[in-house]
């Protein structure tokens, strides 16, 4: 073993507590990397290869009757590969044991039962017999939820008659990976189910024999998607068809997308902050223990070693240091990333889900670690280079100190003399002290930017579910009623109060820019679902105009008075030109909203409503179920208190989880830089503390002392880390906004004040390491001269 590599195995052993906190703030890199690029690896390559492999559709359409005899014009239409006719229609449940009304999504398969595209993964069971018109297959969700297995039976009303099936197959589609309810926000297995029967049963049910009311269609990979919805629609209008749509506005694969994009933009937002902490750590660690050890680098160079071999040498410490890191990171981050998989196994359905360990990602993960610590690293080793012998084997010459305020003004009647010799090393090197300070700034930064992600959500939740949507429940109708079907829905047992809503489907434009949103239609004395706008105050529907979500704004580049040109999808088709009337705030989803009168005038309609919302009375709440279950008009009963249960369910699952990991990581990173501080400082005044102890003060005045210095430098560091975390927290808030779900930069002060904790907590962690070592500093051997 050569010389210099003894030295440095003997400088690792002799800094082992530092080499371990820097190599922490490595680690925490390197897992960020491996979990968040890992588990994004693992749902996007099994969403390709299920969707590849069970033929998941391109277009989608639906209408009101069509004849099968349309489907061989459909596949003339240049592009489409594949067509799939189906019967599908909503309808309600009857479980036994389950007191609220469900709602199953009825799709036929065909003769053969297995269909062209969104084919079945069948997990247990077989496929329905086409002779037994009640026999069905249910997906796996819906069927844990309720205990089902083969022979399992259910009630349903369709076609306003109440039916018993019978369950003998359970499986799972890559249409219904992420499978939402009529009025719904988030999946809820108990009281939405995908139930599949055979085309012949369903369609005589519907009274649809050689029809079909759903298509789907498979393109080719060249295919132009807009000109084949726009061929696809012609033929469908005569035939009740609304507008149809591609795999972006499909509900299960737009979720999944915005999960994938939310995960994406983690792996790039947390993970560079990490490492810029190991470059910054690197830097000052470096820095300090080459000015501490510059005898001993003029010594190895008057020996004969080169500059190269002596760079060389302090560049395998940090190495050394950054494999540590990354050995611990990969570990690490594996076991999250596994862990992270494995929920979102729980939470989107697919027939396998596996955290993939791509090699390329460790590689990553490792050329990015010992990057950042080289770069940190760059300084120092060209000061080594720099540095000759003979200037480097004199000691250093003692510091100047000076007057900083003017004669006669001076704080020795306030302060205390450890007091005043803190401040006097402080701003005798205050680039060092900044330096400092800063990193402990971004030690308070990121543990904000990790925190801030629950406080997001409780804002989003108060906004949505009680300033927003007050409402207990939701009606939907299986077609749109007369406006006067309130007022039958207002006498049913239990309902207080009753509101209608009214939806259609449209194509917002602003120039070459377009999205397919739902205008809402509300009355202008709605109280139980309001607008509320972007300063978070209820606003009235506009009497004329368009008041839209604050995002779609956005994406359209538009403001209020500008004008949009909207395609109307259902009736009537038209294209008009309305006016944006005001910005709303709405986190989920992007909408229009106007006032109901006018939503019919545009639609050239007598008033019509899709749905009811209803406030009601807790006791009578069985009665009103019992209700609804026996009316065949109603396809749905959305549940506002399930419905935050649920939405509260899937952010502990997963938002609260991923955001406790990363909280973890970022207090063992404010650990690291903390005491890695704190360590440094000891090493450079060793010597004083030594002096002073052998001036007389005890060991407890010599402690003073240093921490002093520590406490002031995390105090200081505090504030300028708020507003590094609440920056950071913008970006990554930003990075995460989708189209589909977003979130209000909103950070309590409580987390403010918990960030701060954890680095005074770290720090006085350090400071009881600190007081150990100097308890058993050897002042002999720290007080032997220099030269």
């Amino acid at each position: 073993m050569r010389i210099l590599d003894i030295k440095l195995f003997r400088d690792l052993i002799r800094l082992r507590a530092q080499v371990l906190a820097i190599a922490l703030v490595v680690a925490g890199g390197v897992a960020t990397i491996i979990l968040a690029v890992g588990s994004y690896r693992s749902l996007d390559e099994t969403r390709l290869a299920y969707y590849e492999r069970y033929r998941f559709a391109d277009v989608f359409a639906t209408v009101r009757r069509a004849p099968d005899t349309l489907a061989a014009r459909i596949a003339e239409i240049p592009g489409v590969i594949a067509v799939e006719t189906r019967v599908a229609s909503l309808a309600l449940l009857d479980i036994a044991g389950v007191r609220e009304p469900a709602t199953g999504q009825f799709i036929s398969l065909p003769e053969s039962g297995e269909p062209v595209l969104n084919r079945l993964y069948l997990r247990l069971g077989r496929m329905p017999d086409p002779a037994r018109a009640d026999e069905v297959v249910v997906n796996e969700s819906f069927a844990k939820a309720h205990a089902f297995t083969p022979g399992s039976r259910f009630s349903a009303i369709l076609n306003g008659r109440k039916r018993e099936v019978i369950v003998v197959g359970i499986a799972l589609s890559p249409e219904f990976v992420y499978a939402i309810g009529p009025g719904d926000r988030m999946p809820d297995d108990r009281r939405f189910g995908i139930v599949w029967m055979s085309k012949k049963a369903l369609a005589g049910i519907y009274d649809l024999e050689g029809a079909f009311s759903s298509v789907s269609l498979k393109l080719s990979r060249d295919a132009s998607e807009r000109e084949v919805i726009q061929q696809l629609d012609a033929l469908l209008d005569r035939y009740g068809g609304t507008a149809a749509y591609g795999r972006k506005n499909q509900t299960s694969h737009a979720f999944l997308d915005h999960s994938l994009d939310m995960l994406g933009n983690m792996s790039r937002t947390l993970p560079p902050i990490f490492l810029l902490l190991t470059a910054f750590l690197v830097n000052l660690t470096l820095g300090r223990l080459v000015a501490l050890e510059r005898e001993q680098i003029g010594l190895l160079k008057a020996v004969g070693y080169g500059n190269a071999a002596v760079a060389i040498h302090y560049l395998k410490l940090v190495l050394a240091i950054a494999v540590t890191g990354l050995a611990i990171g990969s570990v690490a981050g594996t076991w999250l990333g596994g862990h992270i998989t494995s929920l979102l196994a729980e939470y989107y359905r697919f027939p396998f889900l596996v955290f993939i360990k791509s090699p390329d990602i460790y590689v990553a993960g490792a050329a990015l670690s010992i990057a950042a610590a080289t770069i940190g690293a760059a300084r120092s080793l060209r000061d080594i280079v720099g540095l000759a012998p003979a200037v480097a084997m004199q000691p250093p010459s003692p510091p100047r100190f000076r007057r900083l305020l003017p004669q006669g003004i001076s704080f020795r009647g306030f302060l205390s003399q450890p007091s005043v010799m803190m401040l006097r090393n402080l701003t005798q090197h205050p680039v060092r002290a900044a330096l400092t300070v800063l990193g402990m700034a971004f030690s308070t930064g990121i543990l904000i930017v990790s925190l801030f992600i629950n406080d997001a959500m409780n804002e989003l939740i108060d906004v949505t579910y009680f300033m927003a949507d007050r409402q207990d429940a939701t009606v939907s109708f299986v077609e749109k009623r007369p406006s006067n079907a309130v007022l039958q829905m207002a006498r049913l047992p239990g309902v207080l109060d009753a509101e209608p809503y009214r939806g259609v489907p449209v194509r917002i434009r602003n120039g070459s820019i377009e999205r397919r949103v739902m205008i809402g239609g509300r009355t202008r004395s709605a109280d139980l679902s309001r607008i509320i706008d972007v300063d978070l105050r209820p606003v009235v529907p506009p009497e004329t105009g368009l008041a839209i979500s604050d995002w779609l704004a956005s994406v359209l580049d538009v403001g209020v008075g500008d004008f949009v040109e909207i395609d109307i999808l259902e009736g009537q088709r038209r294209t008009v030109s309305l006016p944006v009337a005001a910005r709303v705030e709405d986190y989920f989803g992007i909408s229009g909203m106007m006032d109901a009168d006018a939503l019919s005038r545009l639609m050239r309609e007598a008033p019509t409503v899709n749905g009811v919302h209803l406030s009601l009375d807790e006791t009578m709440l069985d009665t009103l179920y019992d209700a609804l279950k026996i009316m065949p008009v109603v396809s749905g009963v959305a549940l506002q208190r399930v419905s935050l249960a649920n939405f509260r369910q899937a952010m502990v699952t997963i938002v609260t989880t991923m955001a406790a990991i990363y909280t973890g990581l970022a207090a063992v990173i404010a650990f690291g830089v903390v005491y890695n501080s704190a360590r440094i400082s000891l090493s450079e005044r060793a010597r004083e503390l030594a002096s002073l102890r052998v001036l007389g003060f005890s060991r407890a005045e010599a402690l003073r002392f240093l921490l002093l210095e520590l406490a002031l430098i995390v105090l200081i560091a505090q504030p300028p880390g708020w507003a590094i975390g609440y920056g950071l927290a913008g970006l990554l808030n930003a990075n995460m906004a989708g189209e589909l779900m977003r979130t209000p930069l909103n950070i309590e002060n409580a987390t403010y004040v918990f960030a701060s904790l954890v680095v005074l907590a770290a720090a006085t962690l350090s400071a009881l390491v600190m007081r150990r070592r100097i308890n058993r500093l050897d002042l002999v051997a720290v007080l032997k001269t220099r030269d």
